[in-house]
């Protein structure tokens, strides 16, 4: 039998009151089915999707330690304005991280699962802030040998996302793209495909420092969206390109319109007729994440032929169907430290997720800041408040 009398785990709670707790609790491992295994969580990192449940409704301004029904954990006051969206997670507790990496420490008997014991594994499946993931042999897909854990966290959110984008690319026939906050560990790792499949990129940065990222990475249409130029720049790089898709991670705003209209004009440009319709060419904005909490502004000057939607890994992968999904994880493993290769800034352990000076750090999304979570880190105390 195996030990897991201090596993534990990171859960998400509101009180009635709608205060928001991250708390670390005791994790109860069971011993695994025939076809299951246990994991030792060694690397998850913190994706923007991530954080959206982590600590997207708290105001970290008010965040502090003390204890949550005995355990550690950080209290905050929620955001103004999310008694909506918080009011479904009133009395309940639930788990945070998409994806991770570790050991498989106990495996059930069968074949398959017994033949992953021992090796690092790649894994997606949700509530990986945790010592421990009993999951399926499905969904831990063992590493080349040798290969570390820091090498399969991040196998699954951003590098099927990249490849998403491009199979959403071709089926609606587009033939270049645009991509907003295009200097993330997404962007650069959407960049670098790019370059390799010849793939017409116009990157949208906020920054010179953003900018000379991609441009080492051989993107040729870098536009920045703090110069006074930008949309001068967003239109002439849209009509070099031809792009009449983009992918958005921004959200609110007025960048989904501002793209809209110079894929409007960038088409008058290329001498194609308009009409009081606008040009006959349909441009089509996908918002895929929210760095910008706020809503969504469209005004007009792109005509009628246009559509603004949303964005999402899972429903994208229905599309593409199980052989297509198998070959894109091959692939991400393939190019785990290449194309799909991730920086990170810091490491962390579980009960610095509670610190409010590292949450608030995370939640900054600054530009080459990412964390990883390693939760097999020794655990440190905690003073309480």
């Amino acid at each position: 039998m195996n030990d897991f009398s201090h596993a534990r785990q990171l859960r998400i709670s509101v009180t009635g009151d709608l205060r928001f707790v991250v708390s670390i609790r005791p994790l109860v491992v069971r011993e695994p089915e025939p076809d299951e295994v246990v994991v030792e969580v060694r690397a998850a990192p913190i994706n923007p999707s991530d954080l959206a449940m982590l600590y997207g409704p708290a105001d970290l301004s008010t965040a502090r330690l003390e204890r949550n029904d005995g355990h550690p954990a950080m209290v905050a006051q929620s955001r103004a304005g999310w008694q909506r969206q918080l009011s479904p997670l009133v009395g309940r507790s639930v788990s945070v991280g998409n994806e991770g990496a570790g050991v498989v420490v106990a495996a059930g008997r069968s074949e398959a699962a017994q033949a992953l014991l021992g090796r690092v594994v790649t894994m997606v499946g949700g509530e990986m802030y945790r010592t421990h993931r009993l999951l399926s042999v499905r969904q831990a897909i063992p590493l080349p040998e040798g290969a570390a854990p820091i090498e399969g966290a991040s196998l699954f959110v951003n590098p099927m996302t990249v490849q998403g984008f491009i199979d959403t690319m071709r089926r609606e026939g587009h033939t270049a793209m645009v991509h907003t906050a295009a200097a993330s560990n997404l962007g650069q790792m959407l960049a670098k495909l790019c370059v390799k499949e010849a793939i017409p990129l116009v990157a949208v940065v906020r920054s010179e420092k953003q900018r000379a990222i991609l441009d080492a990475l051989g993107i040729r249409h870098i536009v920045d969206s703090s110069q006074p130029t930008f949309m001068a720049d967003l239109v002439a790089a849209i009509a070099q390109t031809g792009a009449t898709l983009g992918f958005d991670a921004v959200g609110g705003g007025k960048l989904a319109d501002r793209i809209l209209r110079a894929m409007e004009q960038a088409q008058v440009l290329r001498g194609v007729e308009t009409s009081v319709y606008g040009t006959p060419v349909h441009k089509q904005v996908y918002i895929y994440g929210r760095l910008d909490m706020g809503a969504t502004k469209l005004g007009s000057g792109f005509g009628f032929y246009w559509g603004v939607g949303g964005w999402l890994l899972t429903p994208r992968l229905r599309q593409i169907g199980r052989e297509g999904v198998r070959k894109m994880r091959q692939y991400a493993i393939a190019e785990r430290n290449g194309i799909f290769a991730s920086a990170y800034s810091d490491t962390i352990g579980l009960e610095d997720l509670l610190d409010p000076e590292t949450a608030r750090a995370i939640d900054r999304k600054a530009t080459g800041q990412k964390f990883l979570l390693d939760p097999s880190r020794a655990r440190p105390s905690v003073p309480m408040k």
